[in-house]
């Protein structure tokens, strides 16, 4: 007995074109039922116009954004110097970069986002799993680039209309002006969103060297601040380069891959627009990892710029803004961040998630509904929290998302890489009852490899400051490796499972 039955509906025929890329045969009726909307169709050849530039630049917009300075200047805050946290970030970089264009390749050559990708290996059904566990991560980042944005909008205020904005009665722990402040922010990324990708590709145009500018701006007011830069190379390590330092290496490794795991899936969403595999290819290598080595860069010397000025790291830039009595410059370094946390925060956190919740119920959920409910939710899993500290931030929250989507990542590689050597059906991945069908639309074989790397991965962690303990306490001394753990076991244990089902059937 096959896995599938007889398709329900005429397959559309399919073109290659010389260059590999597929697309829906001119004419032929689009995928169409209860699997397809417009948002989740092929994306045809003639639309798929993303050039290196425009790849390129969408890391720059991302990379050089609020979070990821947070990310760097935080590996200051818990005891690295400068060199451990470049390389560490650097290094993180790299290994990241490797599943981003091993998934991202399914983007230029068959036009689909990530949610129609993965129903290649987890069912047409199934894939919802996968889209939804991505999807909440999202939502967390979402709140968490939110909250930073309407911070910036607090601040900057705060300098324009005095003591009674800044100092205004407290509810829940922050100023009701800090609230509204980020209300405010939130509802100038819907408005972004609702506008669709072409409004948010022009964006990521202009806001990439503006960040970058005002990165090094900020590190021209530091160095003068602490007499050159000579303070700043000068900060000391608090753990050495000895045991101290390596124990700390591993986890905050894993946390750095775990900033970026999310994109490593849902970039097919974006190269979904690639003009060609060498425009995505080439765009994310050279716009990954140098810009993010850099932006990591520019973050730890003025972090330590800031512990040589005020004798503490000062790991938010918002906060480190703010401590300026100029007015002009107080304005300018705000206006930064707010274009960086719009650009990350529009592109790599609202768009995917968007498409996600659409898979769920194609008929019911457009790409823009799933955006808003992508907005709600990333207020309701309380962003102020998971923010509050940079253990918490880097060590909690970025290994527990990296765990679980390296286990993803490695489902999908082995899928298509390794079993399907790049080569997808694209009319069943919109069929019920053809190819990725499997048992009514899940593959539990998938399933079974995402728990099981899944509780590998995450198990054994500290979840503090979210909840007190670890799960599964004997996973302990595989928590510091979560999402290695978790892409290679699911990866080998999906290739094994499949291996003994056999022959795939055709589809009708």
């Amino acid at each position: 007995m096959t896995d599938t039955a007889p398709a329900d509906s005429p397959r559309p025929a399919r073109v290659v074109l010389a260059d590999s890329r597929v697309e829906t045969a001119p004419g032929a009726p689009r995928p169409t039922g209860p699997y397809a909307n417009e948002d989740l169709l092929p994306v045809p050849v003639e639309k798929r116009t993303w050039t290196t530039y425009n790849f390129s630049a969408l890391w720059v917009g991302m990379a050089h954004n609020t979070a990821s300075w947070t990310l760097a200047s935080g590996l200051i805050a818990v005891g690295m110097d400068w060199r451990q946290a470049v390389l560490t970030i650097a290094l993180a970089n790299l290994i990241v970069l490797v599943p981003m264009l091993l998934t991202g390749h399914a983007g230029p050559k068959y036009g689909i986002p990530f949610p129609v990708f993965a129903r290649a290996s987890f069912g047409v059904r199934g894939a919802n799993l996968p889209a939804v566990v991505r999807a909440l991560v999202a939502c967390g980042w979402f709140g968490i680039q939110t909250w930073i944005g309407g911070e910036a909008i607090y601040f900057l205020a705060g300098k324009l209309f005095g003591d009674g904005w800044a100092d205004a009665s407290r509810v829940g722990g922050h100023a009701w002006t800090m609230w509204l402040s980020f209300a405010l922010f939130w509802v100038l990324q819907v408005a972004i969103i609702h506008r669709g990708m072409e409004t948010i590709r022009r964006f990521e145009n202009w806001a990439a060297p503006f960040v970058l500018v005002g990165a090094g701006v900020l590190l021209w007011w530091m160095s003068g601040k602490a007499g050159g830069f000579g303070p700043l190379f000068d900060q000391p390590s608090e753990l050495g380069w000895g045991p101290d330092f390596w124990k700390l290496f591993a986890p905050a490794l894993m946390g750095m891959i775990g900033f970026w795991s999310t994109l490593s899936l849902n970039i097919p969403d974006f190269t979904r627009y690639g003009k060609s595999q060498r425009a995505q290819t080439w765009g994310q290598a050279l716009g990954l990892p140098t810009t993010m080595t850099l932006f990591a860069f520019l973050s730890v010397m003025v972090t330590s710029g800031s512990q040589a000025v005020y004798g503490e790291a000062v790991w938010d830039p918002v906060q480190l803004a703010a401590r300026t009595d100029n007015v002009f410059g107080l304005l300018f370094a705000l206006v930064t961040v707010l274009v960086a946390t719009l650009s990350v925060n529009v592109a790599a956190n609202l768009v995917s998630p968007a498409f996600d919740f659409s898979n769920i119920a194609p008929r019911r959920i457009s790409f823009r509904t799933g955006a808003l409910v992508t907005c709600v939710l990333g207020v309701l899993i309380c962003p102020w929290r998971l923010y509050a500290d940079p253990q918490g931030y880097i060590f909690t929250w970025l290994g527990l998302v990296g765990g679980l989507l390296g286990t993803v990542a490695g489902i999908l590689i082995a899928d298509y890489w390794i079993l399907r050597r790049t080569e997808l059906d694209l009319a069943d991945l919109y069929r019920a009852r053809g190819r990725y069908w499997y048992h009514a639309g899940w593959n539990w074989r998938a399933v079974v490899a995402f728990v099981t790397g899944g509780v590998l991965a995450v198990g054994g962690a500290d979840f503090h400051p979210l909840v007190d303990g670890r799960p599964v306490p004997v996973l302990e001394p595989l928590a510091d490796y979560g999402w290695a753990v978790g892409l290679g076991t699911s990866m080998l244990l999906y290739l094994v499972l499949m291996t003994l089902r056999g022959k795939e059937p055709k589809s009708a």
